[in-house]
């Protein structure tokens, strides 16, 4: 089937970006894979798709488009709406603090709040540091990695630092290989198949971040149709969302390092772990969007 023409009254950048906007609207799209409205998620699939940087559509606004460039957004917003994929499948790109990745259905598309927190100044050594020193970090984990975003972060981050990076699923640890290829790091970071622990058995770290399925079975239930592109795999964390939260905590110790440290980020679900775990010293840390969905943990609080 042909594709369809662009419509003739649309010239510039901004003609679509309205375009698209009333259509995503009047289709009721639900946002959240990187973009949280209607406008920011139009900006980001018109801008990925013209090849332009994707922080700021303004100084693009007024560009009037070729034939060939009006086709294929014309196309590509038809698709979001027709499909009811996440933008960033239909582009096979998202991007955590400016840095891109690679992106397609196999692996959730990577929004982890642990990706800000890593550049927070929360790991820079500063007066508000979890820890002393970035350059001491030698070794990190980051557990059920999924399209292998947060290490090749921590990897930017922390120079000294190995890296591993584990998921239960070979899907997954495909996409990571293609991002871990693209960002020249096969030397620093290791791809390990496994079910959390059991990839990583007998190994301890400086550093463990973890950003593990944490939907509870209801709201995955209830999901719109976009985040039903997604592997369940990746959102399901059980009854109430913290099944595997709660195995992360309970073997964590055993793979830091002393003065080493756990941050996991688990959704809503704060509640319920520090009733559960009234011994544990959580330290919850807030960022941009959310406010007590992540939480940082030390060997020596893990092992009290």
């Amino acid at each position: 089937m042909p594709e369809p023409p662009p419509p003739a009254e649309l010239l510039t950048v901004r003609d679509f970006l309205r375009y698209a906007v009333s259509g995503f609207r009047a289709a009721k799209l639900a946002h959240g894979h990187g973009t949280t409205t209607a406008v920011d998620e139009a900006a980001f699939l018109i801008l990925e798709t013209l090849h332009l940087p994707v922080d700021d559509i303004n100084p693009w606004l007024e560009a009037r488009l070729t034939t060939a460039e009006r086709g294929k957004l014309a196309e590509i917003i038809r698709r979001r709406i027709d499909t009811r994929q996440p933008a960033a499948y239909l582009v096979k790109r998202a991007y955590i603090h400016g840095v891109p990745f690679y992106v397609d259905e196999r692996v959730i598309v990577p929004r982890s709040y642990l990706g800000e927190l890593l550049f927070a100044g929360l790991f820079d050594g500063g007066e508000a540091s979890l820890i002393d020193a970035p350059e001491d970090v030698a070794s990190v984990l980051d557990l059920c990695t999924g399209s292998g975003c947060l290490a090749i972060l921590a990897a930017q981050h922390f120079p000294m630092a190995d890296i591993d990076a584990a998921d239960l699923s070979e899907d997954a640890l495909a996409v990571a290989r293609i991002n871990v290829d693209e960002h020249g790091l096969n030397d620093r970071i290791n791809l390990l198949h496994g079910d959390l622990w059991e990839a990583v058995e007998g190994q301890t770290y400086d550093l463990i971040l973890a950003n593990p399925p944490y939907v509870a079975k209801a709201k995955v239930d209830a999901f719109p149709p976009e985040y039903g592109h997604e592997p369940i795999l990746a959102h399901l964390g059980g009854a109430d969302g913290l099944d595997i939260v709660r195995r992360i905590i309970a073997e964590a110790a055993q793979h830091l390092n002393p003065e080493g440290g756990l941050l996991c980020e688990i959704g809503t679900g704060r509640d319920l772990l520090v009733a559960e775990f009234p011994h544990l010293d959580f330290i919850w840390l807030d960022t941009e969007e959310s406010e007590g969905e992540v939480f940082w943990l030390t060997r020596e609080a893990l092992s009290a």
